[in-house]
């Protein structure tokens, strides 16, 4: 839709003011820029739309915010050169929400509608309504909200009941092992859609949006929910989004692409296992999905659901500051529902098995493994490493084999296969160790595929299957197999796993990583909770049981360990206790970033410590009161240097998944 020519303009009679946010990234341009609507226009430039404009001589993409009545600029005022399309796709509340995460995390709203609106689809647009999505099912019938599921937990009937009358409960949940936790987010769901609202549930991967998708068509119905995630392709994900942003359907469903998804009258917001890192969106201004949709339920006074098998110590601090209810089994529920589970690293175990300590399969995990498959139950093994050998020594020294052109570590990809580096892919046919001279190599670490090797002479005519990377298995059948899989990727055993055997403990618990232990927990929970309540089911930690994530995995206590993590992050000013941003660039950016940011009284300044690329980090520590403030002081510097045309640049990011 184009405008006039440019000679025979006129202003719209009517609120002749758009105010538009410019696509343009830079941060000393994150406002709103006053253009006229000429008369032409005036009735497909309603807020919302896209919009092309003129900006610093060029013609640019942006979203039309507001109309108004007059401008505060005393000067001239350009024209809209284009309405791009008559769909209003950003809501007023989306809108709110994408200008509090932008500012949130030190961003520019322009980068955030990036990630808030997908790209236009223009042939979906104009689809007639029998090409789209089913029409909902007729709103005067409600789905049933049947409370059965959340019996086990308390508090869970109550949350059910203040979402059907419309109220706004906001819990952390903590599932129960074997729990069909996509069950109960479609009981919430209903819940929600009964008291005549909607609801956006985000999580983190494509299996488990899968498995919520099929508990949705079953409590609500088919057409009364879309997918929204960016596997689907740019067609298929603007046409479920154009559902939403119409009303056509209550309820979004997606993974981290669906946290800005529209829908009219938000009910709640809800988020399955908060810790996964496919949560945190590698973009700018680099927003975590559960704090979005926190923000989103402040925003929008709708409910939160915060669930997982784990607990993390964002979601403690919900519950410890009072924001949050808490939804737990009690105690005797807890003990009937859990398998088995034992570590191999504590006295008892040594005494009767000394190698326990060094072996990588000791013989209470053997055990464990031999009885399930006599049983004709099916065994998971939870790899933390994939591939074959990811990591090789020199077998006479044990010094570890590096690549002789980039230093990167050496692999060896199966049985027969040649060394090659895993950073720049070449092949080492004639290593030689730089230290001994020799030329024989061994395993220092034993990925998945070796490891399924290794099973499957240790247990011949046992079908063995890997999940992971390469292949992800989403279930496998219940009679005796074994199942070698990475973290994640565990598939569901039909009537759960015999045993689940949690080997390599030290890969995951040993990282640099402020998260290391509440990573390993989380791992550790989603696998075990695949397995069948004892005694049928066994569960067995290759670690010390002195560990404090062993011991909350031992007693199935997750509520324990958040809260032991949070109160040592409180003692370290650490995150979430505190706000940190990290900054992120060459040594001479860092450092005029930070002399132009005017920084909050109480911040501490820690670093320099070395980045990637040779690059350097800077880490700014203030309390969370005085949040707001460090991510406007970050901005402002960033938009002075942008305003300068600083050459080099720096990388912000507010509460970064890992700062080491």
């Amino acid at each position: 839709m184009t405008a006039t020519r440019r000679s025979d303009r006129r202003p719209a009679e009517g609120s002749p003011v758009a105010r538009v946010c410019v696509d343009v990234g830079l941060a000393h341009l994150d406002r709103p820029f006053d253009y006229l609507v000429p008369a032409d226009l005036d009735e497909a430039a309603v807020p919302g739309t896209r919009v092309k404009v003129r900006f610093a001589g060029q013609l640019v993409d942006g979203w039309l915010l507001a109309r108004a009545d007059d401008s505060g600029h005393t000067g001239r005022l350009a024209y809209l050169e284009k309405v791009v399309s008559p769909e209003p796709v950003l809501s007023p509340e989306v809108a709110r929400l994408a200008r509090a995460v932008a500012d949130r995390y030190a961003g520019n709203l322009a980068d955030v509608l990036r990630l808030a609106v997908p790209p236009r689809h223009a042939r979906v647009e104009k689809e007639t309504r029998a090409d789209e999505p089913p029409p909902p099912a007729d709103p005067a019938t409600p789905p049933t909200v049947d409370p059965r599921g959340w019996r086990d937990y308390p508090t869970g009937p109550a949350l059910l009941a203040a979402l059907t009358d419309g109220r706004a409960p906001r819990a952390v949940w903590s599932a129960l092992p074997g729990e069909d936790w996509a069950a109960r987010y479609a009981d919430a769901v209903a819940a929600t859609v009964a008291g005549g609202r909607g609801a956006v549930v985000v999580v983190a991967d494509a299996r488990d949006l899968d498995r919520l998708d099929a508990a949705l068509t079953s409590v609500l119905g088919p057409g009364r929910h879309v997918s929204l995630s960016a596997a689907l392709g740019p067609a298929r994900r603007y046409r479920a989004f154009l559902a939403a942003r119409r009303g056509e359907v209550p309820v979004v469903i997606g993974t981290r692409a669906a946290m800005f998804a529209p829908v009219d009258r938000l009910g709640l917001v809800a988020v399955w296992d908060d810790g996964d890192d496919l949560h945190s969106e590698p973009r700018a201004p680099y927003p975590h999905a559960r704090d979005v949709l926190l923000t989103r339920a402040q925003l929008a006074e709708a409910g939160a659901l915060v669930g997982g098998y784990a607990r993390t110590a964002e979601a403690q601090l919900l519950l410890e500051t009072g924001w949050a209810r808490e939804v737990v089994a009690d105690r005797a529920t807890v003990r009937a529902r859990v398998p088995a589970i034992a570590p191999t690293g504590d006295d008892p175990q040594l005494a009767r098995d000394p190698g326990a300590a060094t072996a990588r399969l000791p013989s209470l995990a053997w055990t464990a493994a031999r009885d399930a498959v006599r049983a004709d139950l099916p065994v998971l093994v939870q790899v933390p490493r994939r591939g074959y050998l990811p990591s090789i020594s020199c077998a006479d020294c044990r010094t570890p084999a590096r690549c002789a052109h980039c230093a990167g570590p050496l692999a060896l990809p199966s049985a027969a296969g040649t060394p090659a580096c895993r950073w720049c892919a070449r092949v080492a046919a004639a290593y030689a160790c730089p230290h001994c001279g020799g030329r024989r190599l061994r395993a220092a670490v034993t990925g998945a595929r070796r490891t399924a090797e290794e099973l499957g002479r240790a247990f011949p005519g046992v079908p063995v299957r890997t999940s992971g990377r390469e292949e992800v298995l989403t279930d496998v059948p219940g009679g005796a197999s074994l199942v070698v899989a990475t973290p994640g990727a565990e598939p569901v055993a039909e009537g759960g796993y015999g045993a689940v055997l949690l080997l390599d403990s030290w890969a995951l618990l040993t990282r640099a990583d402020l998260r290391a232990g509440e990573e390993a927990l989380r791992r550790w929970m989603a696998a075990a909770a695949l397995a069948r309540p004892a005694p049928a089911g066994r569960v067995v930690v290759v670690a010390d049981g002195a560990l404090a994530p062993v011991q909350a995995l031992l007693r199935w206590d997750a509520a324990w360990f958040a809260g032991r993590e949070l109160a040592e992050r409180r003692e370290l000013g650490f995150p979430p206790a505190v706000r940190m941003a990290s900054v992120t660039g060459s040594a001479e950016a860092v450092a005029d970033l930070l002399a132009a940011a005017r920084l909050p009284g109480d911040a501490e300044v820690l670093g320099p410590v070395p980045a990637d690329e040779g690059r350097e980090r800077m880490l700014v520590r203030v309390p969370r009161a005085r949040a707001a403030a460090l991510a406007e002081a970050l901005h402002s510097a960033a938009g002075t240097r942008a305003a300068r045309k600083a050459a080099d640049p720096v990388r912000l990011q507010v509460d970064p998944l890992s700062l080491f």
